[in-house]
């Protein structure tokens, strides 16, 4: 497996990142278990084909040429053990009732170079095959990683259940080694004892949310719902490309004239950013306090809510639009609902600015690695009260977004990363990070799930939450998925900036009932 060189866009990722703003995407899986081993056998399944799937075996390491590149290349001293991890039931109970903090989770979670140095035979039947997996305990500073085998006991499954949402908080807080494969999985313990949690972390130069479904799908017991029939090959003569100064000449006119076209789409989405306006009247609960100089992980919350479907297709078939737009009308009057519960003032005018990232892979077209997104930016009409009329204006946005297309407008700002040079990533990663407040005010992405049901080790998927990363001085990122006829809100907030995460869970679903009881 050859090195190459990271996208602009994943470069982009990869260099925004700090201690106190991970960019890190989610997903929170909670899984049925058929007995009280079987989150020790989810978690050697997970260790055992992770070595198989070269995707997750490849690291990402500065180059000297072109200054300010990187390469993503094969991991020599690759262990399943430093990514896939066991939590001890006792431990995650212990970090949720403190609140989930970051500095909690550090006492029920074994850091990377803990479960590097830990025993030598769980290394060695993890390199083996055999499945080994990190296990953490009570004490935190005492991490002990054993191989996970088909007979193993997981205290995650059985009693001392806690809320996995809870337990994830800290760990979405924490960045990723940046030195290894930047991903891991973490086996929790479940709502309850017939059920069992795990969370995915991978990294946003890793994959957009459709990559990181392929990768995780990978690691299920069916085979990726992506990937591509095998190609159909035709022998093709070779034609020698023309040669020599008039060759050359010849293909002046259209290398001018791609220049022209990336200067004129940089400038057309640099004005549509100027147009969009600086984030005013944008709620105080929408705003995160700026980490001081040299800050650590920042703290996390995760919250996570269940809508039924066929309520949301009744909005919409009465309402119309999509159900996009239903998701995103759901969102602005659960904010609204939220801001009105704690005595908030609610903003005037056109309303906060959300980031809607959009796909801009072909339709039908395997996820792969790495990043092909751009972004609609659209107001929430939060000073809306009737929710007819707050569905109506998202879908009005939408629709004008839809029409200038994923390659014009503020929202398309990803799409400039393709026009700066490695080095411009690597000088101007942090100015880029603190610059997100002007760009927009809140994250509400959607990531669609095919309509199969995942397995893992005969444990079935029950639901499925995603988790977006939080951009520097936002307090709340909102993502959304659809499986087995039912709607996953995934919520992830800057625990300082938003300690009632929950409450605007609740509001989501108020917001969902009061919309059903107005379209029947």
């Amino acid at each position: 497996m050859a090195t190459e060189h990271l996208s602009p866009l994943d470069l982009a990722f990869w260099r925004i990142e700090s201690a106190a703003h991970p960019m890190h995407l989610g997903a929170l899986a909670v899984l049925s278990a058929d007995g009280p081993d079987a989150a020790a056998r989810a978690a050697a399944l997970l260790a055992e084909r992770c070595a198989g799937l070269p995707g997750l075996r490849r690291r990402i390491h500065d180059v000297l040429l072109p200054v300010g590149a990187a390469v993503w290349s094969p991991d020599p001293d690759f262990d399943p053990a430093r990514h896939v991890f066991l939590a001890d039931a006792g431990a995650a109970a212990a970090a949720a009732r403190t609140g989930g903090s970051a500095a909690a989770g550090a006492a029920a979670w074994a850091d990377a170079d803990a479960v590097g140095a830990a025993r030598a035979d769980a290394v060695g039947a993890a390199r083996a095959g055999a499945g080994g997996t990190a296990r953490v305990d009570a004490g935190g500073d005492a991490a002990r990683a054993g191989a996970a085998g088909a007979d193993g006991r997981a205290g995650a499954a059985g009693a001392g259940a806690v809320d996995p949402r809870a337990a994830a908080g800290p760990l979405m807080a924490r960045p990723l080694d940046r030195t290894r494969p930047p991903w891991e999985a973490h086996v929790l313990a479940g709502p309850g004892p017939d059920s069992f949690a795990v969370l995915f972390k991978f990294h946003h130069a890793l994959a957009d949310g459709l990559g990181a479904l392929a990768l995780a799908a990978g690691l299920f017991d069916r085979e990726p719902p992506f990937a591509p029939g095998p190609a159909v090959r035709v022998p093709v003569r070779p034609v020698p490309a023309p040669r020599g100064p008039r060759a050359a000449l010849r293909r002046l006119p259209g290398v001018f004239a791609s220049r022209v076209h990336d200067l004129g789409q940089a400038l057309e989405i640099g004005a549509a950013v100027a147009r969009a306006g600086l984030p005013l009247g944008v709620p105080d609960a929408l705003v995160a306090a700026e980490p001081g100089p040299g800050a650590g992980a920042g703290n996390r919350s995760v919250a996570g809510l269940a809508l039924d479907l066929d309520e949301v297709n009744l909005i919409r078939k009465v309402a119309g639009g999509t159900v996009n737009d239903v998701l995103i009308a759901l969102v602005a009057g659960a904010l609204r609902r939220w801001l009105a519960e704690r005595g908030d003032p609610l903003p005037r005018g056109a309303g906060p600015r959300a980031l809607i990232p959009v796909s801009r892979r072909r339709p039908g077209a395997a996820p792969g690695a790495g990043n092909r997104l751009s972004g609609y930016l659209l107001r929430l009409p939060l000073a809306e009260d009737d929710p007819l009329r707050r569905l109506y204006a998202v879908r009005a946005g939408m629709d004008r977004n839809k029409e200038a297309g994923p390659a014009r407008g503020a929202g398309a700002v990803a799409l400039l990363a393709d026009h700066v040079h490695p080095l411009g990533h690597r000088l101007g990663g942090p100015l880029v990070a603190q610059a997100a407040r002007l760009l927009y005010d809140i994250l509400v992405t959607s990531v669609p799930l095919p309509g199969l049901t995942f397995t893992l080790g005969g444990s079935t998927v029950r639901e499925v939450y995603p988790l977006a990363p939080l951009a520097r001085g936002q307090s709340l990122a909102i993502a959304v998925s659809t499986y087995k006829g039912t709607v996953h809100y995934g919520l992830v907030a800057d625990a300082a900036a938003v300690p009632d995460l929950a409450a605007l869970a609740g509001a989501l679903r108020a917001e969902l009932d009061a919309f059903v009881r107005e379209v029947s």
